[in-house]
């Protein structure tokens, strides 16, 4: 979440109910936080790798997808290592075979391509002070990754993670009029009709033959029949395991139908919570399914903006009451997580504050220190406070990276 660098909601009564995540619906928001962490990091590796710049042509990206063949890769490198040789340049041509060399490395620690696919950036970079470095990272995404890319450049080309943090939210979709209903979902840029039903409702008005009581009392029949028949099928299309298959759930339709089918008792009470929001269409089937995705694109983009507001709302809302209930700040919040009394933590995922553990070798005492970059330049916070003698780093690291890490810990 986006909001204070680094705050939580304690709730001593619930000490142990959820450990840096909401593990209500039997685990569906652990499942949404573990992707937003993994989302977080890709985030955070593509920043590193785009500002990446090296001399000449000597930096591979190299994308295998999910069943691709690792002999074959192996060939087309040793291929190409074969053409790098030509390379007039000395200086490039021995940085390019060295990164060929250091990626069929990588190569090697894998018997088969992992099943969401695999990636490997190697290279000569350029650091802030001018000088060269070695980088080799190999990896595999979070989910799946569908494209085959080879490239010798002098940068890192990461269009194909960019992808993978464009949103798979999927939202639900019923289109009801009194010619028929639509069911369909949305999930980024792809939509898809999942069921139509037709039906042939009886007009207001008969032609004779039958009494006016009757004829109505026909008609209202069978139109509680449609929305029983709608309601059954929206259960049947969005709830799988007994909880919703998709984030949200819109209403659309050009007549009073939808509103009837929320009201009614036999409208599933799982997808209530869920429902973003009702629009009116003016045609039903296809065309009110595409009117009704662009009536509610703002509502759709702004989800998960809502979901954040509502977080952060609920922690100032505990410090406007004076409650007890909240903390922030780095060491007040990480004490409250050793504790086990935080219900939900909110980070700011720009925050750039490292995790230290000191070693006195003296002593043989540890210590664990969370400095931000300006900190770390003062030599005073790497020395013992009483003796004055120098501390040994044993390990060091974001500590956003290891709150990711150890998170099922707290």
């Amino acid at each position: 979440a986006r909001g204070n660098p680094l705050a939580c909601a304690p709730h001593p009564a619930r000490r142990h109910s959820c450990n840096m995540s909401n593990q209500r619906e039997g685990g569906i928001e652990v499942v949404q936080d573990e992707a937003e962490i993994e989302m977080w990091k890709i985030r955070k590796l593509v920043k590193g790798l785009e500002s990446a710049r090296g001399n000449g042509t000597s930096m591979i990206s190299l994308v295998i997808p999910p069943k691709g063949q690792i002999n074959l890769t192996n060939k087309m490198l040793t291929d190409e290592a074969g053409t790098a040789s030509n390379i007039k340049s000395r200086v490039n041509r021995q940085s390019v075979l060295d990164a060929i060399g250091s990626a069929q490395t990588r190569l090697k620690r894998y018997n088969q391509i992992p099943p969401n696919g695999l990636l490997i950036y190697c290279g000569t970079v350029l650091t802030d002070e001018g000088k060269e470095k070695k980088l080799n990272i190999d990896f595999e995404p979070f989910k799946p990754i569908n494209t085959s890319l080879y490239m010798c450049d002098n940068k890192f080309h990461t269009e194909c993670l960019s992808e993978l943090l464009q949103s798979d939210s999927k939202y639900g979709f019923v289109v009801m009029d009194g010619h028929g209903c639509l069911f369909g979902t949305l999930a980024g840029n792809h939509r898809e009709v999942i069921h139509k039903v037709s039906v042939d409702l009886p007009k207001k008005h008969g032609r004779g033959g039958q009494s006016a009581l009757r004829f109505a009392r026909l008609r209202l029949e069978k139109r509680q029949n449609y929305v029983r028949k709608i309601a059954e099928l929206t259960t049947a299309h969005f709830i799988t395991h007994d909880r919703p298959n998709v984030n949200g759930l819109v209403m659309a339709g050009s007549a009073d139908f939808k509103n009837q089918l929320m009201q009614s008792d036999l409208f599933d009470m799982r997808l209530t919570p869920i429902i973003l929001m009702i629009v009116d269409v003016s045609y039903g089937g296809e065309n009110g399914f595409s009117q009704a995705i662009e009536l509610s694109a703002d509502t759709l983009g702004n989800v998960k903006f809502v979901k954040e507001k509502k977080l952060i709302g609920k922690f100032f809302d505990e410090i406007a009451q004076d409650s007890g209930k909240y903390c922030f700040g780095v060491k007040e919040t990480l004490m409250c997580l050793e504790m086990g009394a935080v219900e939900t933590l909110i980070i700011w995922e720009n925050m750039e504050v490292n995790r230290h553990v000191l070693s006195n070798a003296t002593t043989g005492e540890t210590h664990i220190v969370h400095l931000t970059p300006e900190q770390e330049k003062d030599q005073k916070n790497f020395k013992d406070h009483d003796t004055g003698a120098e501390l040994e780093s044993i390990e060091s690291g974001s500590m956003l990276e290891w709150l990711g890490d150890e998170k099922k810990n707290f």
